[in-house]
Order: structure tokens, then sequence, then C-alpha cells
């Protein structure tokens, strides 16, 4: 009966240590998707993207991280209309033939259990270049409110240069790196 017990024991063990990838879709409603830049030497202006939508894989045990996330580019967001559509023209974002832009990255590092960067290939006008998001704060566990779900919840942060994506416009008047942001709360798959 001990060995059964030991068996039994040394398999919930074995499991626990294997444990299997986990999926978390992202919960658009407390999350963002921001971008800022220098703006003539006056001012930093910040924008947005209103619609994306993205996964995020995570095994904790194997300290594993993959994310793909794709964002609206005629949903960007500046507080100006004619602005929003100076920006979907062909020297910006070019919108029109290419309404997505990805980001898709499965190079994550770990400092313990915390997951604390990830790299991988940010899409803009056809153009992909390699990215490495920084996270200022990351937790995974049970939701705070809905318990019984769990979740993610991260704030990253990455510079990249516009020409670098065919958007060079303007460029050094108004300043070729662009701050992202991410703010990102995902639940997991059921």
């Amino acid at each position: 009966m001990k060995k059964i017990v030991l068996a039994i024991a040394l398999a919930c063990f074995a499991l626990a240590a294997t444990a299997a990838p986990e999926t978390y879709s992202i919960d658009p409603s407390h999350s963002a998707v921001r971008f800022g830049y220098d703006h003539l030497g006056w001012t930093f202006q910040q924008h947005r993207f209103d619609q994306f939508s993205g996964k995020l894989t995570l095994d904790r045990a194997a300290r594993t991280a993959s994310i793909d996330v794709t964002i609206d580019a005629n949903s960007i967001n500046t507080g100006s209309a004619l602005f929003n559509g100076q920006l979907k023209e062909a020297r910006f974002f070019d919108a029109a033939n290419h309404p997505s832009i990805s980001f898709k990255a499965d190079q994550a590092k770990f400092d313990g259990d915390k997951l604390v960067s990830i790299t991988g290939d940010l899409n803009i006008k056809g153009i992909s270049k390699p990215v490495t998001l920084k996270l200022n704060s990351f937790v995974a566990g049970p939701h705070p409110i809905q318990k019984k779900r769990d979740g993610i919840g991260a704030n990253a942060v990455a510079k990249v240069n516009r020409s670098d994506f065919g958007m060079d416009f303007q460029v050094p008047l108004v300043a070729d790196e662009v701050a992202l942001a991410f703010t990102v709360q995902a639940f997991k798959d059921r």
C-alpha cells in the first residue's frame, strides 16, 4: 500500500513539474496599446490604437512565454480626426494597404518566476524588425476580483525608430525614436 501511495505521489509531482503551457486572451477593456514621440522639441505626443487582440502563452515550469498580438492600424486615435487620417496615409502607417500591425514573440527572459522581457518581430507596413519588450511589471495568478479566473497583468515598453518601418516623414524635426507602451490584462482560456 505504501508503494502505491508513493508511486501516486511521485506521479503527481512529475506532472506538476512538467505543467503544460497555459494560453491567455487579452482583455481589450483593461489593456492599451500606446505610442509617443518628441514633437518639434516642444512636447511629447502620446497616441493609441483602440482595436487590438492577442494571445499570450505561458509555461511557468519551463520558463517560456510567447505573444501574438494584432493591432488594427485604422483604429489609431490621436484625439483629432484630421490627424488620425494623416497618420493612416502612405507616408506613415499606410492603413489602406497594411490594415494590421503585429507583434509575435517567443524569446522570453525570466528572473526567477517573473517574466522580465520578451523579444520578437514587430511588423508594420509589411516590414518586420526585432523588438524587445521590457516588462516593468508582471503578475500571473488568480485575478483579484474574478477570483475563479487565472490572469496575467503586465506593463511593457520598447523603443523603435519609425524610419525602420518606412515612416521617415519629417525626421528629424519630429523624432525618429518612438516609445511603445503596452498595458495588458489577459485571462486564461477555458
